[in-house]
């Protein structure tokens, strides 16, 4: 079967991981086949996945989990902490089959990616995506379904038609298909449903008459740009079928980091902020130096629980004299400017840590007036390669700062979280042979 595409010659592939947190937690608990199973968001919050029984059951996603634990308890659901060490592990370990197929790799979230294969010699794309989701399943344990299209947009679209309609096994291509039988699959798809549009758009789109993919599709391109502007273009031509989006490159920089967390527990000891300040901008940091790049902008926000009466919310920004990536001195200058606003007559439940407006690391210039001091520059830069060096090796927080270990009142809970299977040896399954 011939690429279809004359404009771009370009074909794609959207591996869409099926119910992902709850085919991971699967992975090592097979005996949960088949029955409802829920994963729950930080502090055993809100579902954030569900099992294809669970979504029979009416549990839907965002749930809070003090709402619906009759239906939980009624239905035996089982109920897990979100392990996103794990869901983590499983996702590099599913990129890293896909890369043997193809280089040409977009790590669109963690439990999708986009492949061009458009320079692979396939002559039936579906028996190929058959073949890719056997080899996954087989080697990883997830099942997946996979959308074939001439552009991204129907790709992600094919994928969920894969995914939700059994017939089709896991696997839909749109490549081969004339123009009557793909106008026939988006007549069947609410135009909230397209990628691009969401739930922000669609009244938007509704207003105008259109309330499906095909009457997207058939939108004169104009009108659409007047509607959503450039996006609206694109996406009827991607609808058509002609490729505008391509793959964006899987190391591209980040324009800016953010690292925050909702706290176990309200906390009012400056030790236990402190503790979380560190921690979050030790995690920002890392993801800075493995971009190669220094900020000249660090700040936080603080807040108490929204839930509760009298929220408030505080944020604070610094600017650099000298951008800087490394960890301990970004931890000293956020934990003193929170210092500045800090009370013990306030119960925090929120913090989060951003570090914004980069510079390449090469890019360090020095100053007229001295503010910039390269010596300095190279011994931070130096320490900092040792201590990532060896948490990269040995794992995570094998060396950290002491401000980081203050304090654990403000981590997340995790109270009906599984094992660590891939981060701690203690916590493996065993494995018995009866003689």
């Amino acid at each position: 079967m011939a690429n279809d595409n004359p404009a771009t010659g370009r074909v794609f592939a959207l591996i869409d991981c099926n119910n992902f947190f709850v085919s991971c937690e699967r992975l090592f608990r097979p005996d949960l086949e088949g029955k409802p199973v829920v994963v729950l968001s930080s502090n055993d919050g809100c579902v954030v996945a569900r099992s294809n029984e669970s979504k029979e059951l009416g549990v839907p996603m965002g749930a809070p989990a003090f709402k619906h634990r009759e239906l939980f308890q009624k239905h035996n659901i089982v109920q897990f902490s979100g392990s996103f060490e794990l869901y983590g592990d499983i996702s590099k370990r599913i990129t890293a089959l896909l890369a043997t197929i193809t280089p040409r790799i977009e790590i669109y979230s963690v439990d999708e990616s986009f492949l061009d294969i458009s320079s692979l010699p396939i002559t039936d794309y579906t028996a190929w995506a058959r073949a890719v989701r056997a080899s996954i399943f087989k080697n990883i344990g997830v099942p997946v379904s996979i959308g074939i299209a001439t552009s991204k947009t129907l790709a992600k679209l094919g994928a969920e038609v894969a995914k939700t309609h059994d017939a089709h096994e896991g696997v839909f291509s749109f490549v081969g298909l004339d123009s009557k039988e793909r106008d026939d699959v988006l007549h069947h798809v609410p135009v909230g449903h397209v990628w691009g549009i969401g739930w922000r758009l669609a009244p938007k789109v509704r207003a105008e008459g259109v309330s499906t993919a095909l009457g997207l599709a058939n939108m004169r391109p104009q009108w659409a740009q007047q509607l959503m502007g450039i996006h609206g273009r694109q996406l009827v031509s991607e609808l058509n079928g002609v490729s505008c989006y391509t793959l964006t490159p899987e190391h591209t920089a980040a324009k800016s980091i953010m690292r925050s967390r909702t706290f176990g527990e309200e906390v009012s000891e400056a030790h236990a902020i402190e503790s979380a300040i560190a921690t979050l901008a030790a995690r920002a940091a890392f993801r800075l130096r493995a971009d190669k790049l220094l900020a000249r902008r660090i700040g936080f926000f603080v807040a108490t629980n929204k839930h509760k009466p009298g929220y408030r919310r505080w944020a604070d920004e610094l600017k650099l004299t000298m951008p800087t990536s490394d960890t301990g001195e970004i931890i000293s200058l956020l934990v003193k400017e929170f210092g500045k606003i800090y009370s013990n007559k306030q119960r925090y439940y929120r913090l989060g840590v951003f570090l914004h407006d980069f510079i390449p690391e090469a890019a360090l210039q020095t100053d007229l007036l001295g503010a910039v001091d390269p010596a300095s520059h190279d011994r931070a830069k130096a320490r900092m390669l040792a201590l990532d060096t060896i948490n990269t090796k040995w794992g995570r927080g094998k060396v950290y700062y002491a401000a980081e270990g203050l304090s654990k009142a403000w981590q997340p809970r995790r109270g009906i979280g599984s094992p660590r299977y891939v981060s701690d040896w203690d916590e493996l399954p065993q494995a018995y042979i009866v003689k």
